[in-house]
């Protein structure tokens, strides 16, 4: 990722050290990650053969076949102008919770708070939605192998395997790094190698094969306006209230092809979020500074050029749309998957390549989570943050973190029920965390005052074009909070406004009396930390 600077390793380690140091915190967990590694975290995480495969159906159903050849590039230029932005700020403060202590510096300690609160939240439902969606999917794919009949619309069955499908991801993260970083690597391979593998199956031995222009095809098989009039919360279901404001009921009955494409982008924003797992880990990469940057926008285009492969060769082998996004037939891939080959093995073979990358993206998700929380943690910002900021003296991981912040994300799962709320709950409280340091580094630089961004205080530098890259990231955060708040996802907008409300008050009624962000630490102090941490590893 980086290029070579004439430094050894133990070099650059000793430096990224002394970039922490003024940063104001000690090296506590293991620098172990190289530019690969920490590409391959955010590009597991973001996982093409996970919420592009999850959702196929979801947008296809809104807007038939251009949702795959028109929204996936669309989205992606946007999200490579907020990947960009994010990959600058990265370089510039290579920390863990990097969001969190941007904010900080870029604002202060009250914006920093706001920012953590909506990338805790986040982390947590992304991880919930990615293993809730691979239990309901791993459970289909084992009734198509092996004959079971294991229900996958009861929602307890699908928690319950949600749950032994987390506990081995949550073991992995917990015993250290370099297993989960070979794992992580590993998980590159296993994507790209899997996606050139399930497109010759279908070129070559798929029987359905559509003509170009099926690609351009607009196709509203699941109306919007079908879908306003309530909304699911558990077991309960309510009117909506969002339908009740001015013009929403007209924009849903006339919006025709147009709302649904705009409604069907979901499938491609959900699938490009995580990719702050590199900021996160940038305490465990060497030569932070350029890989951690590096990693947030490389998985971000790396993900585009193969996930667009993928999803033009599964839409051009569709059998049938309506049949594809009958929920009879759900997961909508596999019924593309089995429908096309005569000789099963070929379905067997993709259907474990898709479990295995789902898996894969789990773990790294809670890699990426539990360091977020072990670093707002540490600066005293959340309920139990004294456990959470616990350093296994061994393994030197985040243990309580980790095992907390899983447990948090399988009782979210309960509380939203609807899949595609997860989604965009998990969807706008990442990109309103990657877009208020964004916001603040742009305010700084046009008022030419506090802290931003500079081609010397940033390796990774958007030089000239940072103010022009930067207000577009802003104005697409700005479009999807909306649009992924409205009906057929309401409870997505009323979960980021309960937040708000709870935020708050927490901060009226505690955090305001004693959270100030990050504090600065003297180096003898970040010394004795290390010191410390170094003797508890050598006594186990």
């Amino acid at each position: 990722m980086a290029k070579k600077t004439g430094k050894t390793r133990e070099e650059i380690i000793q430096q990224d050290m002394k970039d922490l140091h003024k940063l104001g915190y000690a090296q506590q967990l293991f620098r172990e990650m190289g530019g690969f590694s920490n590409f391959a975290i955010s590009f597991s995480i973001i996982s093409i053969l996970t919420g592009a495969i999850l959702l196929f159906g979801y947008g296809l159903g809104f807007a038939g076949p251009i949702i795959n050849t028109f929204g996936w590039p669309l989205v992606t230029f946007f999200v490579l102008a907020i990947a960009a932005s994010m990959a600058e700020l990265a370089s510039a403060y290579p920390t863990a919770g990097g969001l969190y202590f941007w904010a900080h510096r870029l604002g202060g300690y009250k914006w920093a708070w706001v920012t953590a609160w909506f990338n805790m939240l986040g982390q947590i439902m992304i991880t919930a939605g990615i293993d809730y969606a691979a239990a309901i999917y791993i459970a289909g794919a084992m009734n198509r192998m092996f004959g079971t009949s294991i229900d996958t619309t009861n929602a307890t069955a699908m928690v319950v395997t949600m749950i032994i499908i987390l506990i081995p991801q949550m073991l992995i993260n917990i015993f250290g790094i370099k297993l989960t970083t070979k794992l992580s690597d590993f998980s590159v391979y296993w994507h790209i190698g899997g996606v050139a593998i399930i497109a010759i199956l279908l070129i070559f031995f798929g029987k359905v094969s559509q003509p170009l222009s099926f690609l351009f095809q607009g196709v509203t098989t699941v109306n919007p306006n079908d879908m306003t009039a309530t909304f699911a919360a558990g077991n309960f279901t309510f009117n909506s209230l969002m339908m009740k404001i001015p013009g929403m009921a007209g924009l849903y009955a006339g919006g025709g092809i147009a709302l649904a494409f705009v409604l069907g982008l979901l499938q491609a924003q959900w699938t490009y979020t995580g990719y702050d797992a590199s900021a996160h880990v940038a305490e465990e990469t060497v030569m932070a500074r350029l890989n951690s940057a590096w990693g947030v926008f490389l998985s971000v285009a790396v993900s585009f050029v193969v996930g667009y492969i993928m999803l033009l060769i599964l839409t051009l082998h569709i059998p049938d749309i309506a049949a594809t996004v009958d929920p009879a037939n759900s997961p909508s891939v596999l019924y593309i998957v089995y429908s096309n080959f005569d000789n099963v093995l070929f379905g067997h073979v993709i259907a474990v390549i898709i479990g295995g990358a789902m898996w894969l993206c789990g773990l790294s998700s809670i890699t990426s989570m539990s360091r977020m929380w072990f670093a707002f943690a540490r600066d005293d910002g959340m309920p139990g943050y004294t456990l959470i900021k616990q350093i296994h003296p061994k393994w030197r991981t985040p243990m309580w973190s980790i095992i907390i912040t899983s447990i948090l994300a399988v009782l979210l799962t309960v509380y939203s029920a609807v899949y595609s709320v997860i989604v965009a709950v998990s969807t706008t409280a990442l990109y309103l965390a990657y877009g208020l340091p964004i916001f603040l580094n742009l305010r700084n630089k046009l008022q030419n005052k506090g802290e931003y961004t500079t081609q010397e205080t940033a390796p990774w530098s958007l030089k000239n074009f940072g103010i022009v890259i930067n207000i577009i990231a802003l104005l697409w955060i700005a479009f999807i909070t909306i649009l992924f708040s409205i009906p057929p996802n309401e409870l997505a907008g009323w979960s980021i406004i309960i937040l708000a409300v709870f935020m708050y008050i927490y901060w009226q009624v505690d955090a305001k009396h004693r959270f100030t962000g990050p504090k600065p630490t003297a180096e003898s102090d970040l010394r004795k930390i290390e010191a410390e941490m170094a003797k508890g590893a050598g006594d186990d």
